[in-house]
């Protein structure tokens, strides 16, 4: 026992194209804001370095998982987002992390919260963040979540175990329906000019526009796009002015403190050659749409899972932005290929696709994750104290 510091036992896990820290509901206190100022504290934000804590100063590793037992019928297991801020005393509870949910059911069955059963076992997975439900299919091998196998996914190396998630039961898990404003396009007012608009949420809210639209190609890299300061603020007044029109914020200005996770803002366009900016090549007729996505006023240096969801969905809504970029062929086809900065995701998207109305029955990713480190965090006592 240290006199100055507690100890907490959680673990590193990788869970997609993501990395995040996975610790029980038990050893975190039941105070909201103390639980949240030792999640900062192990996380070492607010601090661009996150230099005093586990955290890797990277959005994509400043994530969080809080699995407890299930307390939803149908489920197996709770688990609770969060996305950590490295420059604010903040963390976002608002949304969903797509990737990281990826590893709840890996580290489900490794905990014994989950009985494994040979050679695939079901997890029913409570989003607490929405009240929804993820299906993951997580493969075992000797009563623990497998990690080998054949299965790649661009932007992480080598090869894992498939995961498959289907994430039907998600749409509207935010904001009630799969159409926020109602409608599969809406015209937006910022800067004094119009831009034309998509806001599904599926997984999490979205919103879609034309990357030609803020005068871009479509295959810029994170560097580009991050490194453009007019860009970024034209698009953090447009996805303001969603946040209002939804019900999300009273003034658009105030999202980017209010809610800076999501809504996700999606430039997408159509099929092109590209060398993504890790190397990777992309052909034209190998992705059906090309998207690159910012959150938390960031671009992905890959794609979210929820918003390949979301991109999945918007898809199948006929009069979208993503609608009016597809091929027929593309339209008519179970899988839809998005290009993204660090290669190619793939999603199923089926669905229902009415002139008035889009009912999605379908909505599955596929995902590999395993655990890097479990065991115990020091933080001072001193934050444990109010």
């Amino acid at each position: 026992m240290h006199p100055e510091m507690e100890t907490l036992r959680c673990a590193i896990v990788r869970g997609g194209t993501s990395k995040g820290i996975f610790i029980m509901k038990n050893e975190l206190p039941a105070d909201p804001t103390l639980r949240d100022k030792a999640i900062l504290a192990i996380y070492g934000s607010p601090d661009l370095r996150q230099i005093d804590g586990l955290g890797g100063a990277d959005t994509l590793t400043s994530k969080l998982a809080i699995i407890g037992p299930a307390t939803k019928e149908g489920a197996d297991v709770d688990y609770t987002f969060g996305q950590v801020s490295i420059t604010d005393p903040f963390v976002d509870y608002g949304g969903n992390c797509g990737n990281m949910s990826s590893a709840v059911g890996p580290f489900a069955i490794d905990m014994g919260l989950v009985e494994p059963v040979e050679p695939v076992t079901t997890v029913r997975i409570h989003m607490t963040n929405t009240g929804r439900i993820l299906t993951a299919q997580v493969p075992v091998k000797g009563g623990k979540a497998a990690v080998e196998g054949d299965f790649a996914i661009d932007g992480v190396p080598g090869t894992g175990a498939r995961i498959t998630l289907d994430w039907s039961d998600v749409v509207g898990g935010i904001t009630g329906r799969l159409l926020p404003t109602g409608s599969p396009k809406d015209v937006i007012q910022a800067g004094g000019k119009a831009y034309t608009v998509s806001v599904v949420d599926a997984g999490n809210v979205v919103v879609f526009i034309r990357a030609e639209e803020l005068g871009l190609t479509g295959t810029e890299t994170p560097a580009q796009i991050d490194g453009d300061a007019a860009l970024m603020d034209r698009i953090e007044e447009i996805r303001g002015k969603v946040c209002q029109k939804i019900g999300l914020v009273e003034r658009w200005e105030d999202a980017k403190q209010v809610t800076p996770y999501q809504p996700f803002f999606a430039m997408v366009s159509p099929p092109a050659a590209h060398t993504c900016f890790n190397g990777v090549r992309v052909e034209a007729d190998q992705v059906d749409v090309v998207s690159r996505l910012t959150f938390m006023l960031k671009m992905h240096k890959a794609y979210p899972v929820t918003g390949t969801v979301a991109t999945g969905a918007v898809a199948r809504v006929k009069g979208s932005v993503v609608w009016d970029l597809l091929s027929e062929k593309a339209r008519e086809e179970e899988v839809l290929r998005i290009g993204h900065p660090s290669g190619i995701i793939p999603i199923e998207a089926l669905a229902d696709s009415g002139e008035e109305d889009t009912q999605i029955k379908k909505l599955g990713v596929y995902r590999t994750a395993r655990m890097i480190m479990e065991g115990q965090v020091y933080v001072r006592k001193a934050v444990f104290q109010g």
